[in-house]
């Protein structure tokens, strides 16, 4: 069985409800998903692998992976920053 990854370009920064998290989103998430809810994944932002996090929904369709203080300092990056992102389901 294969498993279906999605490799793509994201910049950190979504905006929901008002505010800008430090998340990157996941385009056409619900027909890769298959569900409009929060699912688990595989990631890897750059080259930092995140394992077993959850792809939150953002409120308006879509789904996120929230990339915290410590990532970004590893990263080098934050809000506004381009990444390359490749998700897996679990």
């Amino acid at each position: 069985m294969t498993t279906a990854t999605k490799t793509f370009t994201a910049t950190i920064g979504v905006e929901v409800k008002g505010e800008t998290w430090s998340c990157v989103e996941i385009p056409e998430s619900v027909d890769f998903f298959g569900t409009g809810k929060t699912v688990r994944v595989d990631a890897q932002v750059d080259d930092v692998v995140l394992e077993n996090v959850g792809a939150m929904v953002t409120g308006t369709g879509g789904h996120m992976v929230s990339l915290n203080a410590k990532v970004r300092k590893t990263l080098g990056k934050d809000i506004g920053d381009q990444v390359q992102v490749t998700v897996t389901p679990r």
